[in-house]
């Protein structure tokens, strides 16, 4: 199993939504961007994601697994852009903040930290413990 985080803006699609989805999920869609396209092509079914509400918030709110592999994306006619389906699991205990994370320096080297924009990345297995740690969680 491999491990990710899915940045989202609360306004646009919020963890409220995600979990209205149920175990059909929904598709991440609407990703124009190639390094994140090209880690969703890397997700297997069953992977565990963060799912982070960007924006204000700022935090990682719940965990997702993907539950489809990449597809086309339903949103465009361009076959350059695919994206994987994920269902909610559980909220964390206890959300995480982008400040909380970059103050350990257990997390320096994540992507998170050092790429904050990027909407779809990977997160190391040691990574996922940590932060599931802080949240008073467990996977």
């Amino acid at each position: 199993m491999r491990y990710w985080l899915f940045k989202s803006e609360p306004s646009t699609w919020g963890w409220d939504q995600q979990v209205a989805k149920g175990d059909v999920g929904e598709e991440w869609d609407g990703v124009r961007n190639y390094q994140a396209r090209n880690f969703m092509r890397e997700m297997a079914v069953g992977d565990r994601g963060f799912f982070y509400h960007s924006q204000k918030e700022r935090a990682v709110v719940g965990v997702v697994e993907v539950c489809a592999e990449a597809h086309p994306d339903s949103t465009t006619d361009d076959d350059r852009w695919e994206c994987v389906d994920i269902k909610a699991i559980a909220p964390v205990k206890s959300p995480v903040t982008l400040d909380v994370i970059k103050a350990d320096p257990r997390l320096a080297d994540m992507v998170l930290v050092k790429n904050s924009r990027l909407s779809v990345q990977p997160v190391s297995e040691d990574e996922w413990q940590i932060i599931l740690e802080m949240s008073g969680s467990h996977s």
